[in-house]
């Protein structure tokens, strides 16, 4: 929800909480008005892709890190066609980037692409006012769209919340696509887009999967469409609970027993298609820094991560489920929060994190050959 115009300079700026808390700044990016849920990423690297990850619609983006655009935008490390974010929050913004990749400003390309974002703001207070108040909502004004203070905390208590959001048909692909595999071609897996990166079928396509990438919308029918050897379910925005359609696919291919293969917003959907359920986080995991155990071998990744949900299944037991036994398989060690879950009586498992990560780090990285075996096994 964001309303904007171009080029209108270093006009003032000011950033409302939903509980009424105010911060002051300078515009950075489009000038104009914009609302989401505030949330805060910890990565000191990747901001472009963090921007353009579609799981961060209709979220403003509050960056932890104090010095953001250095390396400036370039034309090869975008995660989709656009930036996904609502809103932009970064305390002391580059004014010259210094890359041989870049080809314009990060300031330009918020601003083309119509991205209302506030600049010179204490981001550390605001980071530690929502560890302690939880993610909200936020409204961020320059330019001519500032009133007086209560009307624009009138105007961001009236915008939508995230929890009950049912935004994965809104970022998805409308239209089946396919990613060739890189080299020989050993496997076919249907990917329903749920929000995906456009790294996430290259590593795949790296391991010689052709990859179908099927709208949010796909049935089992049409997973089943193209033979798949494996079924995977990507990550996106929004809150599980509202995934009734994909929850019922998901379960479709349980039935069949074919190898499958969740990642963040997948793996939600996998803990409610075993019968779990999902809550919302205070204020999520997100940047590329956070500690997460693979249980089945004791390792310990540090891995880039995007929730605001998590799935609530026992950490200390194996569970029953409709199809099979589940345990959780991985799990973050800042707070305990269930980071991964696998079958042991079919070939399928989810991670909550993202593995794919093309800003680093690369710890987790094997899950994709691990579900690559899946299907070799299968095969067998």
């Amino acid at each position: 929800m964001t309303t904007s115009t171009r080029g209108a300079g270093k006009a003032p700026a000011v950033l409302v909480l939903e509980d009424g808390r105010i911060f002051r700044g300078r515009a950075y990016g489009a000038v104009g008005a914009t609302f989401g849920e505030a949330v805060f990423s910890t990565g000191m690297t990747g901001y472009q892709e963090t921007l353009t990850d579609p799981s961060y619609h209709r979220q403003v983006v509050v960056m932890t890190a104090p010095h953001v655009g250095n390396t400036g935008v370039n034309d090869e490390d975008m995660e989709s066609k656009k930036i996904w974010v609502s809103g932009y929050v970064v305390r002391d913004p580059a004014r010259v980037p210094s890359s041989w990749r870049s080809r314009r400003t990060l300031d330009d390309e918020l601003d083309a692409q119509g991205v209302v974002g506030i600049s010179g703001i204490d981001t550390r207070a605001l980071t530690r006012h929502l560890r302690e108040r939880g993610a909200m909502r936020v409204g961020i004004f320059s330019g001519e769209a500032i009133q007086d203070d209560a009307a624009l905390l009138a105007r961001v208590q009236e915008a939508p919340e995230m929890k009950g959001a049912d935004l994965s048909a809104e970022v998805a692909t409308t239209e089946a696509y396919v990613v060739p595999a890189i080299g020989e071609k050993k496997f076919t897996v249907a990917a329903v887009d749920l929000g995906i990166k456009g790294m996430t079928p290259h590593r795949m396509a790296e391991r010689g999967i052709e990859v179908h990438v099927l709208p949010a919308t796909a049935t089992v029918e049409d997973v089943y469409a193209v033979n798949p050897d494996g079924v995977f379910f990507s990550n996106g925005p929004g809150d599980p609970s509202t995934a009734d359609h994909p929850v019922s696919v998901m379960q479709g291919v349980l039935e069949r027993g074919t190898p499958l293969f969740g990642i963040c917003f997948g793996n939600q959907i996998l803990g409610r298609a075993l019968g779990f359920g999902t809550f919302k986080l205070k204020y999520g995991h997100r940047g590329i820094n956070q500690p997460v155990q693979d249980r089945t071998t004791g390792k310990v990744e540090v891995t880039a991560h995007n929730h605001g949900f998590a799935v609530d299944a026992p950490l200390d037991k194996v569970s029953d489920t409709p199809y099979g036994r589940a345990e959780v398989s991985h799990v973050c060690l800042n707070d305990n929060v269930v980071e991964g879950l696998q079958l042991l009586d079919k070939p399928a498992f989810s991670v909550q994190y993202h593995p794919e990560a093309a800003a680093g780090p690369h710890d987790a990285a094997y899950l994709f050959d691990r579900f690559v075996s899946l299907m070799e096994g299968q095969r067998a």
